[in-house]
């Protein structure tokens, strides 16, 4: 199968990364390269560093961008620090952050992430660690219901973690149709006519096997630190628990003074550090959603860093 992807919300993504030709740019989720060719295509003297964890797709994008200044990272984007430091690089332009899946693990069955094909339970975005099938298979009741409730918000967690449990003690639940066949099972009437009841479920058990929300916090601030003034992180989401977590982070890199009210002066020297492009996050256009409709869930976020380190405000 080939690697394909449609880039989510490109055009705005470019604009909002202001990008300067002879500037350091990090795409931490290069998967097809759509955004890392748009990037690259840009700069002059500058270079570009695109990591994934995905072999996969580091392979694809190598070929991709081999005629462009850029360098692709087998790496996940939590270690772009160290990654960019055997480089040379200490501090970059601008961070790009796509959180989606790619429609290449989507539709590639063997990698499990669709409840649509039947495949084997994997789900993992790189080669290593717990497949989904481990987590179905070895998960308590209790740890079933905190995945599938607290990743997925699922209204039917523990009902759906107690029919696993069951089912498991008859045979090893190890495909994709198995497993949504089960979740469906669980659900009453008005649930099983939505167009995807398992997908909350198929949703968290990614984020688990992956460590996704870990990743994304870690990376928020490393990210962020990396930039340069005038610098700019920019977030693509794709459900609610991502783009929380972006949006608070970067109210915190926003804020400044967080004294008391009631002092008469500030005492904490706290500037803010980061301004925001956008007030509101940036959303597909109908166009975009009518040429690829796996863009409806789509947000984007960006902040432009206008001040250092904590340590450099006082």
């Amino acid at each position: 199968m080939q690697f394909s992807h449609k880039s989510v919300l490109l055009s705005e993504t470019i604009n909002s990364l202001d990008i300067k030709p002879d500037g350091i740019y990090v795409d931490g989720t290069v998967g097809g390269a759509g955004h890392s060719t748009q990037i690259a295509k840009r700069l002059k003297g500058g270079r570009l560093y695109a990591f994934d964890r995905d072999p996969e797709a580091v392979a694809v994008a190598t070929e991709r961008l081999k005629n462009y200044n850029a360098t692709v990272i087998n790496s996940n984007f939590d270690n772009m620090r160290e990654a960019l430091e055997c480089y040379g690089v200490k501090a970059v332009d601008g961070v790009l952050l796509d959180l989606g899946v790619s429609s290449y693990q989507l539709d590639n069955a063997s990698r499990g992430f669709s409840y649509r094909l039947e495949a084997p339970l994997d789900m993992r975005m790189g080669n290593s660690g717990m497949t989904a099938a481990d987590v179905v298979n070895a998960y308590s009741a209790e740890e079933l219901t905190r995945v599938f409730r607290d990743y997925g918000e699922e209204r039917f967690a523990s009902k759906i973690a107690r029919k696993i449990i069951s089912e498991r003690e008859k045979a090893p639940i190890l495909s994709t149709v198995a497993l949504s066949n089960i979740i469906n099972s669980c659900m009453p009437a008005a649930a099983r006519r939505e167009a995807n009841p398992s997908r909350r479920c198929f949703q968290a058990l990614r984020i688990e096997v992956n460590g996704e929300l870990e990743s994304l916090g870690r990376v928020l601030d490393i990210a962020f630190d990396m930039l340069n003034i005038g610098g700019v992180l920019a977030i693509i989401t794709f459900h609610s628990l991502e783009d929380r977590a972006v949006k608070q982070k970067f109210k915190e890199f926003c804020t400044g003074c967080i004294c008391p009210p009631d002092f008469p002066v500030c005492v904490c020297g706290r500037k803010p550090r980061g301004e925001l492009i956008s007030r509101k996050p940036i959303l597909p256009s109908a166009e975009e959603l009518k040429e690829n409709p796996r863009s409806r869930s789509a947000k984007l976020r960006a902040i432009r860093k206008i001040r250092g380190e904590k340590s450099e405000q006082h």
